[in-house]
C-alpha cells in the first residue's frame, strides 16, 4: 500500500531513479473526461531536471507514454497506464556511495527496512518517483478543472528571502515567468542568484512552497478521520524533502483571542459568505467554499557536493564526498508536484463526497 494513493482516485507508481522507467496505474478516473496530452506533457516539463542553472544537470525529456483507458482523446473509465522511459542516467557518479550512507538521506533507513537498497540516485527514494505524481495530478486538473476548481502553487521562500504578503497580494499568473517560480520577480531574481551561489559553493537551501486551491465547492471533507486538511498534508508529507506543513493561519497569529480570529458569516445578497478567510477555505475538516490555501516546507537537499564526515553499513566512521547532478534547490521543480498532489487529493474527495448524498 505504500505505492497506492487515494481512495476512489488511486494511483499506483513505480520506478527508480536509475532504472528503466516511472510509471504508474490510475484506477477511479471518470470515464468522458477531455484528454489534453499536451496539457499532461507541460506539466511534466514544468518538473523536469535541466530547466534552469539553479536545477540538476540532468537531461531527460520526460515524455509520457499513455498505455491504457484513454480513446480518441476521452477516458474510458478503465485503468489508465502510463510509463516515462529513464534515458540519461550516470550510475557510476553513485558507485562511492554504495556502502556508504549519505547524512540526512533516505539510505540508512532504507537499508534497515528492507536489508538492501538500490545506491544508484536514491533509488525508489528519489525524487525522480515524483515523476508518477506529476503525471496523474495532470490529469486530476483536467477533470477539475470541468467543476471549476483551479490549482496554483509557487515558491514563497528561499533560505532567508520571502515573500512578505499573503497570496492575495500578488498576481500568480507571474509564478512561471521566472526560473524559481516567484510571483515577485524582484523576489525572484534574488531568489535565483542565492540558490547560484550556493550551488557553486556545492551546498543546498530549503524553504517554502504556497499552494492556492479556488472553486472548491463546499462540503468536501470527513469529520472525523478523514479530514480535507489532513488529507492535504498526508499527500504533502509524502514528497521528497517535505518537511512541514499548515493551512489558513497555520502557526501565525496563536497570539490572538478566539474573537480576533474567528471568520464572521455574514449575508452577501442571499447568499451565505465570509468576511475573511483565516481558516483557510477548510472548517471541522471540511471545505467551506472560500479559497483553500496551505504551506509546505522543503528542507535543504541532503545530497551536497561537500566533504562530511558519515558511516558505512559496517559502521566504520570514513568521509563522503557526493558526486553527480543534483538540484541545489527543490523549491522551483517542487512546484509542479505540489499542485498534482493537491489536485490528486481534490479530485479523490470530491469523488468520495459524490457517495455521500443522493
Amino acid at each position: 500500500m505504500s505505492n497506492i494513493f487515494g481512495n476512489i482516485f488511486r494511483l499506483t507508481s513505480f520506478g527508480e531513479s536509475h532504472g528503466k522507467a516511472i510509471g504508474g496505474v490510475i484506477d477511479g478516473f471518470p470515464a468522458g473526461i477531455a484528454i489534453d496530452e499536451n496539457f499532461v506533457q507541460q506539466e511534466l516539463n514544468r518538473r523536469r531536471p535541466g530547466q534552469s542553472t539553479i536545477t540538476t544537470g540532468r537531461k531527460e525529456p520526460d515524455a509520457v507514454e499513455f498505455l491504457s483507458g484513454i480513446y480518441e482523446g476521452v477516458s474510458t473509465g478503465c485503468p489508465i497506464g502510463f510509463v516515462v522511459w529513464n534515458t540519461n542516467q550516470h550510475s557510476s557518479d553513485y558507485d562511492n556511495m554504495k556502502d556508504v550512507f549519505r547524512p540526512s538521506h533516505a539510505d540508512f533507513t532504507y537499508f534497515q527496512k528492507y536489508g538492501v537498497r538500490d545506491h544508484r540516485g536514491g533509488g525508489r527514494s528519489s525524487a525522480r518517483e515524483t515523476i508518477a505524481r506529476v503525471v496523474a495530478g495532470a490529469l486530476a486538473k483536467l477533470a477539475l478543472k470541468e467543476i471549476g476548481i483551479r490549482i496554483t502553487a509557487f515558491t514563497s521562500q528561499v533560505g532567508t528571502l520571502k515573500l512578505n504578503e499573503d497570496y492575495t497580494h500578488y498576481d500568480l499568473n507571474l509564478t512561471e515567468s521566472n526560473p524559481v517560480r516567484c510571483p515577485d520577480p524582484k523576489l525572484a531574481q534574488q531568489m535565483e542568484e542565492l540558490i547560484f551561489r550556493t550551488k557553486g559553493e556545492g551546498d543546498t537551501l530549503g524553504g517554502v512552497v504556497t499552494c492556492v486551491i479556488q472553486g472548491c465547492p463546499a462540503g468536501l471533507g470527513e469529520p472525523v478521520f478523514g479530514k480535507l486538511h489532513a488529507a492535504l498534508g498526508s499527500a504533502m508529507l509524502s514528497i521528497n524533502a517535505a518537511k512541514g506543513f499548515e493551512y489558513g493561519q497555520g502557526f501565525s497569529n496563536m497570539e490572538w483571542k478566539g474573537s480576533q480570529q474567528n471568520d464572521l458569516f455574514y449575508n452577501q445578497d442571499g447568499h451565505i459568505a465570509l468576511r475573511t478567510n483565516r481558516s483557510g477555505g477548510i472548517q471541522g475538516g471540511i471545505s467551506n467554499g472560500e479559497d483553500i490555501y496551505f504551506r509546505v516546507a522543503f528542507k535543504p537537499v541532503a545530497t551536497v557536493l561537500m566533504e562530511q564526515p558519515t558511516v558505512d553499513k559496517n559502521g566504520n566512521e570514513t568521509i563522503l564526498k557526493a558526486r553527480g547532478r543534483h538540484d541545489p534547490c527543490v523549491l522551483p521543480r517542487a512546484v509542479p508536484i505540489v499542485e498534482a498532489m493537491a489536485a490528486m487529493t481534490l479530485l479523490d474527495y470530491y469523488l468520495l463526497n459524490k457517495t455521500t448524498r443522493l
